[in-house]
């Protein structure tokens, strides 16, 4: 199934499943890559991962052999800060998370703090500690808005899954009874984000996603022209189990460089 818009101007392409899996290249990543900036389209890898600063992932990319610079990276994190600076400039929030978003918060203009802060941020973090779970839910009882990185209830590791920030999220929400506002994927509030940042328009972007309930779902729902590659989450054979469509499935992102 396809769908004819024109030619791309931009590109939004998932990161895990698309580009990478397990550190390693995907086939064709570094030819898409290099077409991109051949062709000079905008564009920018998004991840939900809000561990690692956008300098971290592109490091972490380079050791996989792909060339992405640093201000071509758009994490769940930096989405975060970017709607908390626009919803409230110079605020204060009680954070459980790791470097990505606390130095996104804090180049955002805000102040970390455990005293009757704004929001409570919600991020993944490779040790959860209880007391920091516990001050959290005391905060959000208090009255501090929650806010939260992204949905995923488990994350990968090579040992098996594992809990995630809507597994601690849901802990915090059954304490307090107040659910946090998500702002990763599957919200295409992630997607216009990163749209404002490369002065991308909807009508000539494309997504290019491994899942058809976060990156196939937020694109839609973004505007956005999409494409499914098969390297990753969804399998051939889901597809037809959602109620909506790609644009385009197509076995790998070595399949895409022909269509920038």
């Amino acid at each position: 199934m396809t769908t004819e818009r024109g030619e791309s101007e931009c590109w939004l392409t998932d990161m895990d499943g698309v580009l990478v899996h397990e550190g390693r290249a995907l086939p064709g990543a570094a030819d898409f890559l290099a077409r991109l900036v051949e062709r000079d389209r905008r564009f920018l890898v998004l991840t939900n991962n809000s561990i690692f600063t956008p300098r971290d992932l592109s490091a972490r990319l380079a050791r996989s052999g792909l060339d992405v610079p640093e201000h071509a990276i758009w994490t769940s994190a930096l989405a975060t800060a970017d709607f908390l600076a626009s919803q409230l400039p110079g605020g204060s929030a009680y954070v459980i998370g790791e470097a990505g978003l606390t130095t996104a918060l804090h180049e955002a203009g805000y102040t970390m703090t455990d005293t009757d802060p704004d929001y409570v941020v919600l991020g993944e973090t490779r040790t959860y500690s209880f007391e920091a779970i516990t001050q959290a839910v005391r905060l959000v009882g208090a009255g501090a808005r929650f806010i939260a990185t992204n949905p995923d209830v488990t994350g990968p590791s090579p040992e098996g899954p594992l809990p995630a920030t809507g597994s601690v999220a849901a802990m915090i929400t059954k304490a307090t009874g107040a659910e946090p506002y998500f702002v990763g994927k599957p919200n295409p509030m992630m997607f216009r984000s990163a749209m404002n940042r490369i002065e991308a328009h909807s009508e000539s972007t494309t997504m290019i996603g491994d899942r058809m309930d976060t990156d196939v779902v937020a694109g839609i729902e973004a505007g956005l022209d999409t494409i499914l590659v098969l390297t990753g989450s969804t399998r051939a054979e889901d597809v037809s189990r959602f109620p909506f469509r790609p644009s385009r499935v197509l076995p790998s992102i070595a399949e895409v460089i022909e269509l920038i």
